[in-house]
């Protein structure tokens, strides 16, 4: 086995169970999932592509909330043990710089992470199509909204959680206003969160993995080690029954990770219980967060399922490091630099 160390903070309580025995695949589910089930709140039909992370003397998260109206919007979330979670009663209410409300129509899919001293988050919205949004928060009590990075259309921004070269840096996924049928992963750099650029290719679906033929998107925070960022990420596939969405794992290059250094060619995660199969989008498995421990490598794996419910999964850093060696098949341009 292959060493790996992830470079971060220890998180000793952060939820876990062993692997069952016999089990062959890198990953393996809570035995408790779903943690979130319907109806979680008033108002709110059900959470789901949520992301969570420790905050104080225990965790916080962005959850997306399917209102009972049919729109989408974030709602905060509190938590001891990272399982069981307390909602906020109403949506996040965002901020201008001014103080000023500055409401997206609705948002979904967000993620949270911490860079420095200040917690991002990032959701799709409608910004005369499908957009990206942005808000910054130190307190979790006022959320500024920023400018939108991007152009329409785009989804799936995913931070990486400190600075590369000075400049701030995220993935997203152009992509069109409808369920889009396509779509590869680009890489942006930012030196204030506000104007972006040095856009370059990360990663597409012309590996041949037919899980992933019809788009990939970015999912967690990519994961620091010493072997280069640990990215997990999510392919779908079309099916004669609509999409399937599967997670999937790759290895980025530390100091440029615009490019792929290795990428397994088989899913760490497809839909295969009931609550990934069956919900309001079926087959769906979604990654939008981990927690994980440095001192033992270990990482809960937070991912939207069935866009019905939360789940939660675990895997640990060697046994996903050598997973994605043993079946690698990055390609060419994966390797290179993504800026033709």
């Amino acid at each position: 086995m292959e060493k790996i160390r992830i470079i971060g903070n220890a998180l000793p309580d952060m939820p876990w169970q062993d692997k069952p025995a016999g089990y062959n695949m890198p990953v393996w589910r809570y035995t408790e999932n779903p943690i979130i089930n319907r109806n979680p709140i008033k108002g709110v039909s059900r959470i789901f592509n949520s992301a969570v992370m420790p905050y104080e003397d225990g965790y916080i998260g962005v959850f997306r909330a399917e209102q009972t109206d049919g729109i989408p919007h974030i709602y905060l979330g509190r938590s001891k043990d990272a399982v069981h979670w307390e909602f906020d009663t109403e949506k996040i209410l965002f901020t201008d710089e001014k103080g000023e409300p500055f409401m997206p129509h609705y948002a979904y899919d967000p993620r949270l992470v911490k860079v420095e001293d200040t917690y991002y988050i990032m959701w799709c919205q409608d910004g005369y199509g499908a957009t990206i949004g942005i808000a910054k928060t130190t307190d979790f009590k006022t959320f500024t909204r920023l400018e939108n990075p991007f152009l329409p259309f785009n989804r799936n921004a995913v931070l990486f959680p400190r600075k590369i070269g000075g400049n701030f840096v995220m993935l997203s996924r152009p992509s069109d206003s409808g369920h889009t049928p396509f779509g590869d992963v680009f890489i942006s750099e930012s030196p204030d969160m506000e104007f972006w650029g040095r856009h370059r290719h990360l990663m597409g679906t012309n590996t041949g993995n037919w899980w992933e033929g019809t788009k990939v998107g970015g999912g967690s925070a990519p994961i620091e080690t010493d072997k280069g960022w640990l990215m997990l990420y999510h392919g779908v596939v079309t099916t004669c029954n609509g999409f399937v969405y599967s997670i999937g794992a790759a290895i980025l290059d530390i100091d440029n990770p615009s490019i792929v250094k290795h990428r397994s060619s088989r899913y760490i995660l497809t839909p295969e219980e009931w609550y990934e199969e069956r919900g309001f989008v079926p087959n769906v498995c979604f990654p939008c967060a981990t927690l994980q421990d440095a001192e033992t490598g270990r990482i809960a794996i937070y991912y939207g399922c069935a866009d019905s419910y939360v789940g939660v999964a675990f895997t640990t850093a060697e046994e996903l490091y050598n997973y994605i060696l043993e079946n690698d098949n990055a390609g060419q341009t994966e390797h290179e630099i993504g800026r033709r």
